[in-house]
């Protein structure tokens, strides 16, 4: 499994948490999804065999949400 960190720019409201969150945890091998709200992070854990960061980064900006950068581990 991957770990992977996305710095984004500050989330104005609620919603924008839930909408990245059931978005990102309905990809296949996303077994973990997170956003923290006050720090604009989102932190996501994978099978990288099923998926890959740039997948899920995809995903979010298609979203409407700008990744400013991102940290794999």
């Amino acid at each position: 499994m991957k770990k992977v960190v996305f710095n984004m720019e500050p989330f104005t409201c609620p919603s924008c948490v839930k909408k990245i969150e059931n978005t990102v945890a309905k990809i296949d091998g996303v077994s973990d999804v997170k956003v923290m709200f006050n720090s604009g992070r989102v932190r996501a854990e994978f099978d990288e065999s099923k998926t890959d960061a740039d997948a899920l980064e995809s995903t979010i900006v298609r979203l409407g949400y700008p990744v400013l950068s991102k940290k794999v581990s």
